[in-house]
């Protein structure tokens, strides 16, 4: 496992070397979502993507390659495959017009929610939640001054609205141990929060919290306020649904085990079915793990596919 590790650093460190992102992937497909909206470029304030939502398609596609790269004694062609990737492999169309979907849903939301925001399109920096989650501090710091800081200091950027839990958390507790950050930092679930929103789903839900909203980030109840005023009833369950007792979707473990992950995945998923068929995530790997091993058991939706604000 150490030296898969090792090997997972080095291929998203080549990775982001080469396209800004920490999977091979075509960087122009983070900003497609925003070319109808007419978000203008940079300004005061920001939407950060930090393209996570536009990498689960690609993310989706990856994880079989991974498990077959673990299963093989040729560890040291990782690297080397890895550059490849984007040319080989290619993510379902379907999940990318999905993705897009969602990030546009967002947008128009907070814009009838009278948020005004910029975008900073292809220089929008990813931003290096993953190399922290793997543990690679040292270059994560690293990163995060090199292009994160760099970059919306070039752009003269006050604001930055997250729309992730992992970019969130990366922005309020992980840099601000190392740097100063002379911009706010706030989530657009907040600025929903009191908006005006309609439902876009007719149905009971039950809600996959995410570990980092819930038990980090202090957003558990922010966004069930959002269902709430859109009219969407969520069924709780202290055993499935509470704070201590909701359990992970598996997702972060998928580029270390991702036969470890499905086995979490599927176990959350047949928890959640005892409450309702329809999972409502707000998380973007969330939704891709969960989605990738619902096989119909339940249906996997992210909270901007069953609300938006009016």
């Amino acid at each position: 496992m150490e030296s898969w590790i090792k090997s997972l650093i080095d291929i998203m460190r080549k990775s982001l070397d080469a396209n800004g992102l920490p999977i091979p992937m075509d960087k122009s497909n983070c900003t497609e979502w925003a070319r109808e909206l007419g978000i203008p470029k940079g300004g005061d304030t920001i939407i950060y993507t930090s393209c996570l939502y536009q990498m689960a398609p690609m993310i989706n596609q990856l994880v079989p390659w991974i498990e077959k790269l673990q299963s093989t004694p040729l560890m040291s062609l990782a690297s080397v495959l890895s550059r490849f990737a984007s040319f080989v492999i290619k993510p379902n169309k379907a999940d990318i017009d999905r993705a897009n979907n969602i990030m546009m849903s967002i947008a128009r939301s907070l814009q009838r929610a009278g948020v005004n925001f910029g975008y900073l399109y292809e220089d929008e920096p990813y931003s290096g939640a993953l190399l922290h989650e793997l543990g690679a501090e040292e270059y994560f710091r690293e990163y995060f001054e090199d292009r994160v800081l760099r970059i919306f200091e070039k752009y003269g950027v006050k604001k930055v609205i997250t729309i992730d839990p992992h970019t969130h958390n990366v922005l309020t507790n992980v840099a601000p141990k190392y740097f100063k950050l002379n911009f706010e930092v706030v989530n657009y679930l907040d600025l929903l929060k009191n908006a005006k929103v309609k439902p876009k789903f007719n149905g009971e839900v039950v809600i996959h919290d995410s570990c980092l909203y819930t038990r980090y980030l202090g957003k558990r109840d922010v966004y069930r306020a959002i269902l709430d005023n859109a009219g969407l009833r969520h069924i709780e369950d202290p055993l499935i649904t509470g704070i201590d007792t909701a359990t992970c979707c598996g997702g972060p473990l998928e580029s270390l085990s991702p036969e470890l992950s499905r086995e979490i995945a599927k176990i959350r998923i047949q928890n959640l079915s005892k409450l309702s068929k329809n999972v409502i995530t707000v998380c973007p790997i969330c939704l891709a793990n969960l989605g990738r091993n619902a096989e119909g058991v339940v249906k996997i939706m992210d909270i901007n596919e069953v609300i938006e604000a009016e």
